[in-house]
């Protein structure tokens, strides 16, 4: 399991990237592939613009400013050949005409949404502007954003000669920010990409934060086992030594031999019963069917008959514990039975997880409207990696030269869960080495509790 791991991280990693990767390069095909489509809209429209726009002014030629008068002569060769030209795409329709011939035809085309600005130029001479859109003056010197489309008007070839069949007139259409006009054809498509892989990402976070708690549980199950079976096997071979010394003759005839043997295998049942009722407590916790049998309790209390309990292992250690119980009230509601074990499993910790020369302190005060206990002490201490995980279910830091700490590691996650069901707070400060702080914080009695009690 530990070589396959690595390998399926890395064939899901780069699965991952490759489909990334392929959706980049489609979404890039697909935006030149957009430009490319709307580049050709645009020249069919402008190009049936200008077909229409010719076919509508006709070849004829303009009168539009003679006027017949009692005193009209008949104007000269030049005059005459000037009015008898065919009219202008420019002098035959308004820029309103124009914009909306060009409009229609970008619905028709399918370039509804599309902005564009427009123009008609002479070539005749100097390229003159005859009719232009408001803003295309805006647009035109705009090369780079705005992209230009330029149709010449062309005559019916029937009617007039073919140095007429050419128009001196063009039609320019600027279609301004092309890109993003492309873009926005394609804005429903980027979303959907990036949901999708992001659905993707999250499915791949999922299932390689998975198989590390399994591979993590699988660990913690591993070093449950090993300590339980150690746990269970030390008390049976004491039991079962003392079994056999009791069947010996001289330990038969000797009274205080055989209460003593006696004793022994007392002591190791109470060990292995309470070993029991350790693993079946974690089982309750995971079911959440812890009962509290709550009534006031007196913390201060509790406090000193745990730390007169731990009397003879503070000496073991060479070790002194100080309390500073300062806090003017400290009176809870809450089940006294799983408060003591609380506080005597920071202390057993504490005791467990240090060298000689033990210092324990336990303070208390009033923070707000609660009770606010820490218990310090300044053994082994833990790092920062440990932290993050000592209140979860089977874990046991590691120790270091410590070498004789025995347990499930169910006991931080028992304080953790009683705490939590007498809706108070935990944090804990350590700095390896050095030591480490547990702060507790436990609502006071409240005026109804005490009402309830009563």
């Amino acid at each position: 399991m530990k070589k396959i791991f690595p390998v399926i991280i890395l064939l899901i990693t780069l699965s991952l990237a490759g489909i990334i990767i392929i959706q980049v390069s489609w979404f890039r095909s697909m935006m030149e592939n957009k430009e490319e489509e709307l580049d050709r809209k645009v020249i069919d429209a402008i190009a049936q613009v200008a077909s229409d726009l010719t076919e509508q002014k006709g070849t004829l030629p303009s009168l539009r400013n003679s006027r017949l008068r009692p005193s009209f002569s008949f104007p000269s060769d030049q005059v005459m050949k000037e009015l008898m030209k065919p009219p202008t795409i420019a002098e035959k329709f308004t820029e309103f005409e124009v914009n909306e011939k060009i409009a229609k035809t970008f619905k028709k085309i399918g370039l509804t949404s599309t902005r564009y600005e427009f123009a008609i130029i002479s070539t005749a001479g100097l390229y003159n502007l005859e009719l232009k859109s408001k803003r295309f003056s805006n647009v035109m010197n705009d090369t780079v954003h705005n992209k230009q489309f330029i149709y010449p008007f062309l005559q019916n070839s029937d009617n007039i000669n073919f140095q007429q069949s050419v128009s001196n007139e063009l039609l320019v259409v600027i279609i301004p920010d092309i890109k993003n006009q492309a873009w926005r054809e394609l804005r429903w498509i980027l979303p959907a990409s990036i949901l999708f892989t992001l659905i993707l990402v999250s499915t791949f976070y999922i299932t390689v934060r998975t198989m590390l708690r399994q591979k993590n549980l699988g660990e913690i199950k591993n070093d449950f086992i090993n300590n339980m079976t150690h746990e269970f096997k030390t008390p049976l071979a004491t039991i079962s030594l003392a079994v056999d010394a009791l069947k010996n003759e001289k330990v038969m005839q000797s009274r205080e031999k055989m209460q003593y043997f006696s004793d022994i295998i007392k002591e190791e049942n109470r060990r292995m019963n309470k070993q029991v009722e350790t693993i079946l407590q974690a089982a309750l916790m995971d079911r959440q069917e812890i009962k509290l049998n709550r009534k006031s309790i007196h913390v201060h209390d509790v406090i000193g008959h745990v730390i007169d309990n731990f009397n003879l292992q503070l000496q073991d250690k060479s070790g002194k514990a100080f309390m500073n119980l300062n806090a003017t009230n400290d009176l809870i509601y809450g089940d006294e039975v799983h408060v003591t074990n609380l506080i005597s499993n920071l202390i057993d910790n504490a005791v467990k997880y240090s060298n000689d020369n033990l210092v324990l302190r336990v303070s208390t005060a009033n923070v707000n409207d609660s009770l606010q206990i820490k218990i310090e002490d300044n053994g082994i201490g833990m790092s920062k990696d440990s932290l993050k995980k000592i209140f979860e279910k089977f874990y046991r830091a590691h120790t270091g030269n410590v070498h004789n700490v025995k347990g499930f590691g169910l006991g931080l996650s028992y304080v953790k869960t009683i705490i939590d069901a007498h809706n108070g707070k935990i944090k804990v400060d350590s700095v390896l080495g050095k030591g480490t702080v547990f702060t507790i914080e436990l609502p006071l009695q409240t005026k109804e509790e005490v009402v309830e009690e009563v």
